[in-house]
Order: structure tokens, then sequence, then C-alpha cells
């Protein structure tokens, strides 16, 4: 296989697994079929940037969208797209932006897809960890609730 195919396939990873913030660059590393090492220097080799700066800007871009469209807390954002600290996740998105997370959400709510519910991105993003029906519970109160299945209880 060649190297450019199997960057390709560890990519592909990191963009399938980019809300986990324990993904490990051990495990992006054998899907290219290479040592950790060897995989850095080639994942920059291909795509001119180390797989922590790729993961970090599909995370940003992510938040972006979220800040755009989604209406739930920039806290609540920083861990659904996967980073653990809120002064690390506003730092880079700075970085990377220009502005901080709620200055580019002040600046830009609205320009993305029509307003998503905080409770239906929560759920999708697999935020609620109380238990099954919390999702629902949450979601109660949403003006555009679902309405409930009859054979679910």
């Amino acid at each position: 296989m060649d190297k450019v195919r199997r960057m390709r396939l560890a990519k592909d990873a990191m963009d399938r697994g980019r809300a986990d913030p324990g993904l490990d660059l051990s495990a992006v590393a054998a899907h290219a079929g290479y040592s950790r090492f060897h995989f850095l220097r080639a994942f920059k080799d291909v795509y001119g940037e180390t797989p922590g700066q790729y993961l970090t800007h599909r995370r940003i871009e992510r938040t972006q969208d979220l800040l755009r469209t989604a209406g739930v807390s920039v806290t609540e954002i920083c861990h659904l797209v996967g980073f653990s600290g809120l002064g690390t996740f506003s730092t880079r998105f700075k970085a990377r932006t220009g502005l901080t997370p709620s200055e580019y959400r002040a600046r830009h709510m609205g320009s993305g897809a029509a307003l998503i519910p905080g409770c239906y991105a929560m759920f999708w993003a697999g935020g609620f960890r109380n238990g099954p029906g919390a999702d629902r519970a949450a979601c109660a109160g949403s003006p555009s609730a679902p309405p409930s299945s009859p054979t679910s209880n």
C-alpha cells in the first residue's frame, strides 16, 4: 500500500473520532501501519501539518458550525468537539479565527443553517450522560421537540 493511501486511512480514522478527547496517536498510526513516530513524520510530509494540528483544525471547524447553529453553551461545545479544557480550547480557537468563541458566536450566529435547539445538538453528539430517557427529558421543554412515539415509555 502506498504512503498517501495509508495516510488517508489514518486521516479518515481521525475524522471519525475527532470528538473523542482521548484519541490516541498510536491507534491512528496503526490505521496507517506505522509506528507513532514514523507516522508523525509521514503525515506531516503528506499533509504539511502534524496529526495534532490537523485534528485541532477539524475540531475548530466543527466548533464554528456549532457556534453558528446550535443553542448550547461554549463550554458544552468545547467538550462535544473533543477538547478537554476550556482554556486550551479558547486559546486555540482564537489563534485560528482571531476571535474568542463568544465573539465568533455573536458575530456569526444565524449565518449557518437554522438554529438547532441545544437539546438536539447534545443528543446527536452524545452529550447526555444521565442514562436512558435523559435526552427526552431535556428536550421536553423545547418548542420544537418531537412528539413522543406511542411505543416509547
